[in-house]
């Protein structure tokens, strides 16, 4: 499987498809529209982050330039009744950021402005992508200003000793964030114990 190409932008052509020159070889490479516009002119270096999918009749490339945009990709493709191309454009309409915080807000109405999401689609994404993306969890500090909330802590305390995203979500499942960082932490390793 191909992860990244690095070579020289040889060619833009409609529709998001770029191609990129490696060692000789032009490979064809989709691409959302922010990462046409970030790369530079004709002839200059480039380097993508891919993501490479085999299909029955075709390999494709899906090329981003920066490497979250891919795994946001790869996450929407792990979702029920969503392919390439409606990942794609769901990519290419709102940055990882923007669909991290539609996820974590419940915000139907942000998914439901990409082209080809309705109601039920982005009701099905919104529960799909929780358990798909690395949301952030965050409580609001002075000034309205986003700072780690004890839940944070503990997940990131949690990955370091090598559990899993699904694993984590469920430890800290329906617990309170008040008790702090420690007793969030003993009560999910007894979680992960009993398991």
């Amino acid at each position: 499987m191909i992860g990244s190409l690095r070579g020289v932008l040889v060619a833009r052509g409609g529709a998001g498809e770029l191609v990129v020159e490696v060692g000789g070889v032009g490979y064809r490479v989709s691409v959302p529209t922010g990462t046409t516009a970030a790369l530079g002119a004709i002839g200059s270096e480039v380097f993508l982050h891919v993501h490479t999918h085999v299909r029955e009749d075709a390999i494709v490339l899906y090329g981003f330039a920066h490497d979250d945009e891919r795994r946001c990709f790869e996450a929407l493709l792990g979702a029920h009744g969503v392919g390439p191309s409606l990942a794609l454009a769901i990519v290419s309409a709102l940055s990882p950021a923007a669909l991290s915080t539609a996820v974590l807000e419940d915000d139907a109405e942000t998914l439901c402005s990409v082209p080809g999401i309705g109601r039920k689609t982005a009701a099905r994404l919104l529960i799909d992508l929780k358990a798909r993306l690395d949301l952030p969890d965050v409580e609001r500090t002075g000034a309205g200003s986003p700072g780690p909330s004890a839940r944070a802590e503990a997940r990131a305390a949690l990955a370091e000793l090598g559990y899993g995203p699904d694993e984590i979500r469920r430890a800290l499942e329906g617990r309170r964030d008040d008790v702090g960082v420690e007793e969030l932490l003993r009560l999910a390793l007894r979680e992960l114990a009993a398991r």
